[in-house]
């Protein structure tokens, strides 16, 4: 299925490309990972099937990112969901199931927050896959080499090889700082909808111990957390997708 054209808005002085295909609610909004765009594996496999099912999906690119506008090393959790909420807020309508990738899933658990906060209830449901909120705080900070300390203190940020791109990912001070700010497992977190989490238990970034805890930091909501022996981060295999459709149609069955 080609990808539709995106439309632009302007976030902050930032022009972020959204994609929006009309239909159903619960509608279901994507939100990917670090240094990820929305024309991923995931994100296009749930854009077919959302289409097939006659329900509404929204997406978009963090600023850095794929066809939006700003620089990468710009980005922080901050931003990037101060321009998640303006375009959850300006395109979606009714009910909506949240799946959020990766870092996609911290920001998702910080739309909810800020989302109640503001009086906004329609978020019906969560799909969290390889979940890694708070990870510059939990899996980056506690490992940090010497030379990665003294390259954030002098240059403001380091760079390491990535397995998905062929440059390397920056990882900044301001990031780092602000994910401080942004910090959502530091108690009972109580989502208001139910949760679903997919983690592969052979995940090299995000093991599957920030899974667990994560879930057992959701006492008040209906969590249900699938471990998948042999995923890795990706979780792009044709099996990985099934059960991906098969999360997201479920928890839509829940919301409707």
């Amino acid at each position: 299925m080609a990808a539709s054209v995106p439309v632009f808005i302007d976030v902050n002085g930032s022009s972020i490309a959204v994609r929006q295909a009309p239909g159903a609610a619960p509608g279901i909004v994507w939100l990917g990972g670090y240094k990820s765009d929305m024309l991923g594996t995931k994100a296009e496999t749930l854009a077919a099937w959302a289409a097939h099912e006659g329900h509404a999906y929204l997406r978009h690119d963090y600023s850095g990112h794929g066809e939006s506008g700003g620089e990468f090393a710009d980005g922080t959790i901050s931003r990037w969901l101060a321009e998640s909420l303006a375009v959850f807020r300006r395109f979606s309508q009714g009910k909506q199931i949240l799946v959020g990738s990766s870092m996609g899933a911290w920001i998702a658990l910080r739309m909810v927050q800020e989302l109640r906060r503001a009086g906004d209830d329609r978020v019906a449901g969560l799909v969290l896959l390889a979940p890694a909120p708070d990870f510059t705080i939990e899996l980056i900070e506690p490992v940090l080499t010497k030379a990665q300390k003294r390259d954030l203190s002098k240059k403001g940020f380091f760079a390491e090889p990535s397995d998905y791109s062929d440059e390397p990912y920056i990882y900044t001070r301001a990031l780092i700082e602000d994910g401080r700010a942004n910090r959502v497992m530091t108690g009972p977190i109580d989502t208001h909808c139910p949760v679903h989490i997919l983690q592969g238990l052979a995940d090299p970034d995000v093991p599957s111990s920030h899974a667990l805890k994560l879930a057992s930091m959701l006492p008040a909501d209906d969590v249900t957390l699938s471990l998948i022996p042999d995923g890795d981060h990706r979780l792009s295999r044709p099996a990985d997708l099934g059960m991906l459709k098969r999360a997201v149609a479920d928890m839509v069955r829940r919301a409707a």
